[in-house]
């Protein structure tokens, strides 16, 4: 089992970035398969970027370009660099370790002007 505590979220206006971080604790995210997925009101819990236990990345067409998911394995961390965020991107994210059906507490990011 692997507990994940989510932070970095905040208010920024259009155009501004963001950077959350999702802290490991209990196991190695090495050994998992990692997603950044979001919420906003009223809507379902989708996607936003997955890293692969090898490294691989991949993201959801709406973020591509502007988001970068990495991880760094020695803190057992993983990060989503956000850039040119817009108001859709609006939601709570919430991090998740595929292996053991892990999530976190999530953290709010609101663009607005």
């Amino acid at each position: 089992q692997v507990q994940l505590v989510e932070s970095g979220g905040g208010s920024v206006q259009p155009g501004g970035s963001l950077r959350l971080s999702c802290a490991a604790s209990g196991s190695r995210i090495s050994l998992s398969t990692m997603g950044w997925y979001r919420q906003a009101p009223a809507k379902q819990r989708e996607l936003v970027a997955t890293i692969s236990s090898v490294g691989f990345t991949n993201y959801a067409d709406s973020v591509k370009g502007r988001f970068t998911i990495s991880r760094d394995t020695a803190k057992n961390t993983v990060y989503l660099q956000m850039n040119r965020l817009k108001p859709e991107d609006t939601a709570v994210y919430y991090c998740n370790a595929v292996r053991w059906g892990s999530w976190g507490q999530g953290t709010q990011v609101t663009v607005s002007s």
